[in-house]
């Protein structure tokens, strides 16, 4: 029972163990602070009063040793936990019995047709996904809908032999990055952060620290078995093996690890695993921080099997718990410390934290690759784990298009607001990269239409605002945490904070809305950009709860509020598509949710070319080829093209009407043969046209801000 935060015996020697009763049952128990441990009844019954007197620190010692568990430091750990939460320990469902009764539920659930399919969470923390999946899929029939809730790093691919029809869909939200974000200006964002902060970030270093604060503090239970279990191997083995040489080298395979799990089984490792587990090892052996030779070699046989027959077990059991340890470790150090620490617009579950290049023409690719490999893998924009909501990532995204902009701005902000930074004892709170994140959340989570004179608006967004912030300094793991609160920090931060949104901080707030106004715009076309692409694009669309409407959420538990779903209905219900085509329309986000009905509506009436249509990008040329993404949807004689907008922001500054628009003068996209002098309908107006071999922007009107069209 790792809840200890020293060992036992050095608890009971400071008094902080005791036999008293149990504040729930009142029978006797081992109480440490706030927890009561229940007694095994046969080691009390019939002397209660004798036991609830104890004081002699040996004979409670005693007492523990005859109880069916043992109360230890939260560094050993003897089971499997969810993450790093001690209290949630790890199922066994590669145990046929545990697998029936746990499962039991579900399957009744499928099997009585009111489940139609299963997300899977978290499999890479099983043992053996693969026979966990192929379980599932023969009890759950082969009609069952599964995916599994998986990252998947740059050029990584689900195993071709799982029985699933693809991930949760958090590569797709990657993937759209490469469609929105300016990868021409990208590094003049990055450029104006590190003159924040005051120095360059080093991204792999501080990939590097966040992996080895997961291995050496926060897995340091999961990680001391592992080293362990290696030096008994060893030692059975006849080999020489220290803890200090197996921990540097056990750590440096963590760290060094670029995907979040292999998927070698108890028998064997999978040729590609091997190819990769290669290449890791060669990375570190040459590495600035590079372990005994010895002893990575030494962990490398055990990986790969190549040890002697009476330690077989034991090294397939290694094989497995490291495996199931690199998953949670990545998660953490990546998706719950690194994009908490540093804040580049682009931290989401499922990107690359390192700096990498954006293009149109790697989405086009990445797309063509789903729909060859996983044509029924979930496209979603927002899940229970995004750090952002769909829309408030759909904002951030234009900084990328106008970083000088945005750089003045914040140097403006953290002017206006300087004397709220405190001076503290471990520096400024908050500090430089901090006052950057606190702007940046706002510009991602500030509604469209919110107005200063709104106060039941602002309030709202206040309550939301500071739970992130607090959330995003403990998960940054710097000068506070969730187990160990910097209370005096927290509160001058969130003082900040809360001056930000204070209704007697007229220059900030008058300068902030103002500044925003053209990234607001901008960012609502970018969210119904994604929309139209994740409804038409390769993969099954999913819309997270509430956010067919606007979903300016941030972290959890923010993105987990119940969706007013009346509200969501009357929108619906009330207003069609002409109206919601307004200005108004656009930026509330009602002419998102229409959108959307209608084109789930086109997908159910007719699904062949969503579901099996071969992708064509399609090429723009002119004046404004760079602001349009098109691609077509072809199956048998059925045709559907998607010309959207994209990179608007100085285009809607420079129209007359500063409305988003495809009507470009000089801007043109050819069509191929087979898509040419067609008759096609407009989805969302049901208007119909005739095109000839190509489509002249220019002839479009003013108004039109989309093409969703059906041959």
């Amino acid at each position: 029972m790792p809840f200890l935060g020293d060992t036992f015996n050095n608890a009971l020697e400071n008094n902080d163990i005791a036999v008293k009763p149990d504040p729930i049952t009142g029978r006797p128990a081992l109480v440490y602070y706030d927890s009561a441990y229940p007694l095994a009844p046969e080691t009390y019954e019939g002397r209660e009063t004798e036991i609830l007197g104890l004081s002699d620190k040996a004979a409670i010692a005693r007492l523990h040793a005859q109880q069916p568990y043992r109360l230890m430091t939260c560094r050993d750990l003897s089971y499997r936990r969810f993450f790093e939460i001690t209290g949630l320990a790890g199922v066994r469902v590669e145990d046929a019995d545990v697998f029936n009764d746990t499962h039991r539920l579900i399957l009744a659930l499928v099997h009585s047709g009111a489940v139609d399919g299963l997300r899977v969470d978290h499999v890479d923390g099983l043992a053996d996904p693969k026979a966990y999946l192929e379980r599932l899929r023969q009890e759950a029939g082969p009609d069952c809908y599964i995916t599994v809730e998986k990252i998947l790093a740059a050029g990584e691919h689900l195993p071709d032999d799982w029985p699933v029809s693809g991930t949760t869909g958090y590569e797709f939200m990657a993937a759209l990055s490469d469609a929105l974000v300016d990868g021409g200006r990208i590094d003049l964002l990055r450029w104006a952060y590190d003159n924040v902060l005051g120095k360059q970030v080093d991204w792999p270093a501080e990939l590097r620290a966040t992996k080895v604060l997961m291995a050496d503090k926060h897995f340091a239970g999961e990680f001391t078995t592992l080293v362990k279990l290696a030096i008994t191997i060893a030692e059975s083995e006849g080999v020489a093996l220290d803890e200090t040489s197996a921990r540097s080298a056990l750590r440096e395979l963590l760290v060094a690890s670029p995907v979040y799990r292999t998927y070698g089984t108890a028998a064997w490792l999978t040729p590609a695993d091997q190819a990769l587990l290669h290449k890791v090892v060669e990375k570190v052996s040459s590495g600035a921080n590079a372990p005994s030779h010895e002893a990575l070699d030494y962990l490398m046989r055990l990986m790969t099997g190549e040890v002697t027959a009476n330690v077989a077990d034991k090294t397939a059991a290694f094989r497995v718990r490291l495996q199931q340890l690199t998953r949670p470790l990545m998660a953490k150090s990546v998706e719950d410390t690194l994009f908490f620490r540093q804040h580049l617009a682009l931290n989401e579950v499922g990107a690359e934290p390192m700096p990498r290049t954006f293009s149109l023409k790697h989405f086009h690719a990445q797309m063509k690759t789903r729909l060859e490999r996983q044509p029924d893998t979930l496209s979603a924009t927002s899940t229970h784990d995004t750090k952002r909501g769909e829309d408030a990532r759909a904002h951030i995204y234009t900084l990328t298009e106008a970083p000088d902009r945005w750089a003045a701005g914040v140097a403006r902000w953290r002017n206006i607001n300087h004397a709220y930074v405190r001076r503290l004892d471990v520096g400024p709170a908050p500090d430089p990269a901090v006052e950057w994140m606190l702007y940046q959340a706002l510009a991602g989570v500030w509604p469209a239409t919110l107005q200063l004179q709104d106060e039941d608006g602002v309030k709202a967004l206040e309550e939301r605002f500071f739970a992130y912030v607090e959330k995003a300094l403990r998960e940054a793991k710097l000068r506070t945490h969730w187990s160990d609160n910097n209370v005096i920090y927290e509160k001058a931060v969130l003082d900040y904070a809360r001056r930000l949104l204070s209704t007697d901080n007229h220059a900030f707030l008058t300068d902030f809305t103002i500044t925003m106004q053209p990234f607001i715009r901008a960012g609502s076309v970018n969210s119904l950009v994604q929309t139209i692409i994740k409804l038409t694009a390769p993969g099954v669309p999913d819309i997270y709860q509430g956010s067919e409407a606007q979903d300016f959420s941030l972290a959890d538990p923010d993105n987990r509020c119940e969706p007013y779903f009346a509200m969501l209905q009357r929108q619906l219900s009330e207003h069609q598509i002409p109206v919601v085509n307004s200005e108004q329309g656009w930026l509330n986000g009602r002419l998102k949710q229409h959108v959307i009905a209608r084109l789930l509506h086109m997908r159910q009436q007719t699904p062949a070319p969503f579901r099996h249509g071969d992708y064509l990008p399609l090429t723009a040329t002119g004046k404004r080829a760079d602001n349009v993404i098109a691609y077509a949807r072809v199956h048998a004689t059925a045709a559907l093209l998607v010309v959207v907008p994209r990179l608007l922001f100085s285009a809607l500054e420079g129209s007359s009407t500063g409305r988003p628009t495809i009507h470009e003068s000089q801007t043109e996209i050819v069509l191929p043969a087979s898509l040419a002098h067609r008759r096609y309908r407009d989805i969302v107006n049901q208007q119909e046209m005739v095109l000839t071999d190509r489509i002249d922007l220019g002839s479009f009107d003013e108004s039109q801000l989309f093409l969703v069209l059906m041959g």
